[in-house]
């Protein structure tokens, strides 16, 4: 049964379904802002311990993902989120989403976002109602990979990490967008993400986004609870994916 609640109460509570269950509060502290003149680089290197041990996306690339038999095409944008977008494109590479089951699908009260990545689905025995618990654990350090919250303003030459920001940001949740979900620690998202049903401006400079469905909204638009990806694939771009340092 459903309740009839306030607009403001609905947008809290599809906004709560974003967090992933189960997640350490572990923060990774780090400058929030980085001078212009600062490349990618030397920003991961100098501004953000530890992120420089994260695989990075140095332009763009393109992913097609499977599901029910049909394509969706996803460019992937490591121009406007380097880190978010390497992992992306790192973990799809290492076939860590083939097979795995989108775990939540919130159609009603109104489209909001389909949500997979969990590679604990890979199990075909690991029970349907924890999924959306864990992330991508490296198996050369046996931890889950965590990534910050990476969200570049508008018109600014670097992206802010670590926290939220108020300004309108390069990438934003237009229907189509894909994003990383995360608990309520901002640098807490690892391989779990979301593609956006509709506009949902109201995540702006919460969530980070990394990239646009170029083809196959409508392959997204009757994904069910349940429903797995066959494969993904990166098809361009690939040589934009750099390691991150050992």
């Amino acid at each position: 049964m459903r309740l009839k609640v306030s607009q403001f109460l609905v947008a809290f509570l599809i906004v709560s379904a974003l967090m992933l269950g189960g997640c350490s509060t572990q923060n990774v502290t780090s400058n929030s802002a980085v001078a212009e003149t600062q490349s990618v680089s030397e920003t991961i290197s100098k501004n953000i311990p530890g992120m420089k041990n994260l695989p990075r996306l140095e332009g763009k690339a393109t992913v097609v993902m499977t599901v029910n038999g049909s394509p969706i095409t996803i460019e992937v944008d490591g121009t406007n989120a380097p880190i978010t977008a390497g992992n992306f494109v790192d973990l799809v590479q290492k076939g860590v989403y083939d097979g795995l089951a989108f775990h939540r699908v919130e159609r009603n009260p109104q489209p909001f976002v389909v949500q997979g990545g969990d590679p604990q689905g890979k199990n075909p025995n690991f029970p349907a109602n924890r999924l959306g618990t864990g992330g991508y654990v490296d198996p050369k350090t046996g931890s889950e990979r965590r990534i910050p919250l990476e969200i570049k303003p508008k018109g600014e030459a670097s992206p802010v990490y670590s926290k939220t920001i108020t300004q309108t940001p390069e990438l934003q949740h237009k229907q189509g967008a894909i994003a990383m979900a995360r608990s309520q620690s901002p640098d807490s998202a690892s391989s779990q993400f979301y593609f956006a049903l509709a506009d949902l401006g109201f995540l702006d400079g919460n969530y980070a986004v990394f990239g646009y469905v170029t083809e196959g909204f409508d392959v997204v638009n009757k994904i069910q609870k349940g429903d797995r990806i066959e494969s993904a694939k990166v098809t361009q771009g690939a040589e934009n994916l750099k390691p991150g340092e050992v």
